[in-house]
Order: structure tokens, then C-alpha cells, then sequence
């Protein structure tokens, strides 16, 4: 993919978010920010407790790069065991959007990603306390 095409996927995320808005019976709502840009994202997860797939959803406010980028977040992870979100890395995510892109806008770019698994940290959590 060239640089004009990473553009026009960002600029299409950032336009037509996926999986955005509140998600219903979510079992964790993780908040996070980038007090250096503004940016601000909201990561809903829900999980059932046998493993299975992963429902995620976000909101946020923020710069092109933040916002297209959670919702890229939100299509690489939705569907994913709560396993499969730990070992996920941000490369893959860096890498579509392009690394000149992204190494000049890391924190923005990975905003929604590290809120994911924070998300899940804190639902595998919950789930040993309440054992």
C-alpha cells in the first residue's frame, strides 16, 4: 500500500468509523486520553467467561490519526478471544497506517489499542475477584 492509499484508509476510518458507540451490557468501559493531543477514547468490551469472542466498541474525540486508528483497533480486535487481545501487538496497526505516519503520532495511534488491553486486564480481574 502507498502513502496516498494509507491516507485515504485513514481519512476513510476517521469518516466511517467501525464499531463506534456505546455497547450495550458491556462488562468493562475503559477510559483513556493523550493530554498532549486532546485525544480522548471510551473502549466498551464484553466477553463471555468461557473464552469465547470478544465484542468491542469506542467513542472518542480526538485528531484524524487517533480516531481512525481506534477504529482500525476495533476491526483487528473485535471478535477476539480475551487470549488472543493479550498477545496482540501494535505493529500490525503501526504498519497500516504506515510507519512514517505512525512513528510521528505513536501515542495518538495507539490511544484505542492500549485501552483495549487495559480493557481486558481489567475484566480478567473482575472475573478472579469475583471467583
Amino acid at each position: 500500500m502507498d502513502r496516498q492509499e494509507r491516507i485515504d484508509l485513514i481519512i476513510d476510518h476517521f469518516e466511517n468509523p467501525r464499531h463506534v458507540g456505546p455497547l450495550e451490557r458491556a462488562d468493562v468501559i475503559y477510559g483513556s486520553d493523550n493530554p498532549a493531543c486532546g485525544d480522548v477514547v471510551k473502549v466498551y468490551l464484553r466477553a463471555d467467561g468461557n473464552g469465547g469472542p470478544a465484542t468491542l466498541a469506542f467513542e472518542g474525540q480526538g485528531c484524524t490519526i487517533s480516531q481512525a486508528a481506534a477504529s482500525m483497533t476495533m476491526e483487528m480486535l473485535n471478535g477476539l478471544t480475551l487470549a488472543q487481545i493479550d498477545a496482540a501487538a501494535a505493529e500490525p496497526l503501526l504498519e497500516r497506517l504506515g510507519p512514517d505516519i505512525a512513528a510521528a503520532r505513536q501515542p495518538c495511534a495507539t490511544l484505542a489499542f492500549n485501552s483495549v488491553k487495559h480493557a481486558s486486564d481489567a475484566l480478567k480481574r473482575q472475573r478472579v475477584g469475583a471467583s
